[in-house]
């Protein structure tokens, strides 16, 4: 990544086979993107808010990337509002996963919102308050925000 040298797997004394740069003379470690998304929740925690994106036909969770220096929480709560224009009472890590597809750690959350009018923006294309049963049927089938929905809900995450 700094100098376009490819990387030979080498023994680090305390880590195990890592990537080692022969020109740099040094480990690199992975480097992956950070997301976070949202199961966003009305005052009574009795709905869901799940939005549609980019021209696809399946309900997800508002979701975005973390920003350098941005704290995840922080990131969570600026997605929100640029997305849907609403605002976070409250904010809680729920789990972590790793997305090969786009080499990023999902850090998912459940954020809790005064329910009043949902602002889109130009990323949302549809959006809609579910109960918590219509939600989990819903959402993107096997897909990671299914995974979090359902693991947050019945306390079993599939990874």
């Amino acid at each position: 990544m700094h100098c376009g040298t490819k990387l030979q797997m080498r023994e680090h004394p305390h880590e195990g086979l890592t990537p080692w740069c022969e020109s740099c003379g040094e480990y690199r470690y992975p480097v992956f993107n950070t997301a976070c998304s949202m199961i966003v929740m009305n005052e009574q925690r009795d709905e869901v808010l799940l939005i549609r994106q980019y021209g696809r036909p399946d309900y997800v969770l508002v979701a975005g990337y973390v920003n350098r220096g941005e704290d995840a929480e922080a990131a969570a709560a600026r997605e929100l509002r640029e997305e849907v224009g609403l605002e976070a009472q409250s904010l809680r890590f729920n789990h972590s996963h790793y997305f090969a597809p786009t080499n990023t750690l999902m850090l998912n959350f459940t954020v809790t919102v005064i329910k009043p009018e949902v602002h889109a923006n130009f990323e949302v294309d549809d959006w809609r308050w579910f109960s918590v049963d219509q939600a989990r049927k819903n959402i993107k089938p096997n897909s990671l925000a299914e995974a979090f929905i359902n693991g947050y809900f019945t306390g079993k995450y599939p990874f």
